[in-house]
């Protein structure tokens, strides 16, 4: 992510100033069709960390909910943060099945460089997909001064149905998730629901399959640290992406962190507090050396 120019941050303090004091951590506005819940989110920061921005990105099929704790408890901190809401997730299953990778990537960078705009540095922190799709941002179009990946897909998925996966999508628009190798609300929390659709569209998960390779090829270009955090016990998304992640990225680049009591969306599970803990110390460290 490039550092704000003069006249971004001059744009940008206008704006502001132009805000009531109860804009400045907030809902999106503009989403009257989100479910309740599954907004997109901000805040402006304060002290010393507001010039440090983190931009938190969610999951297939999932939402901006199942990173709102964690969203709300680094802005707590006094971070600057921005959660994306992904083109067609959190409203209703018809409005993702026109989506595909590609517009969910570039929705990462539109507003890792919106942030940008507002702080001196930035990180991203991508859950499932969203680690796939910071990671890929990072090493292609930002240049953030760390990642944070929680439970990253980065390999092929394997399966029957993955591999007949193209003739699938012509037939059937959706799925029931174990079709697709997932298990619908992940969490070892009992009675949490981090409310993603329950069905899988098709034709937008096989756009994720042919982004991987591509993803991995860009790895060794990516030019900052990574925090790599995974579940022990994954049914979604199994720790061997994880692993082979840290293989693919110079070890001098990343930590690692593995979570031994939550499931796949350990956002919302055991190992929040921990997740934060660790976020937190990841980012001082890095922010306080540049």
């Amino acid at each position: 992510m490039r550092r704000a120019t003069r006249r971004d941050k001059a744009a940008y303090s206008e704006k502001r100033a132009a805000m009531t004091s109860s804009q400045a951590s907030h809902q999106k506005q503009d989403e009257p069709h989100v479910r309740p819940g599954c907004e997109a989110w901000s805040s402006a920061g304060q002290g010393e960390r507001r010039k440090t921005g983190i931009l938190l990105v969610h999951g297939f099929t999932g939402s901006p909910a199942s990173l709102r704790p964690l969203a709300e408890m680094l802005a707590r901190r006094g971070f600057a943060v921005e959660l994306v809401r992904l083109p067609g997730h959190g409203t209703q299953l018809r409005e993702i099945l026109p989506t595909r990778y590609d517009d969910w990537r570039a929705a990462v960078v539109a507003a890792g460089r919106e942030l940008a705009a507002r702080t001196e540095r930035q990180f991203i922190v991508g859950l499932s997909l969203g680690g796939t799709l910071s990671l890929d941002a990072a090493s292609s179009a930002l240049t953030p001064a760390g990642v944070v990946t929680i439970n990253a897909q980065i390999l092929n998925r394997e399966g029957f149905a993955i591999k007949l996966g193209p003739l699938i999508e012509r037939i059937l628009p959706i799925v029931p998730p174990q079709m697709a190798g997932l298990t619908p609300n992940d969490i070892a929390k009992p009675e949490t629901d981090e409310q993603a659709y329950t069905w899988v569209p098709t034709a937008a998960g096989n756009s994720i399959v042919r982004a991987l390779s591509r993803v991995r090829d860009q790895l060794p270009r990516l030019g900052c640290p990574v925090l790599v955090m995974y579940s022990a016990n994954d049914h979604s998304v199994p720790p061997e992406n994880s692993k082979a992640l840290l293989q693919l990225i110079d070890r001098k680049w990343t930590e690692e962190l593995v979570l031994e009591r939550s499931y796949h969306v350990a956002t919302l599970d055991y190992d929040l507090e921990l997740i934060e803990e660790k976020i937190v110390g990841f980012v001082d460290r890095i922010a306080g050396a540049s």
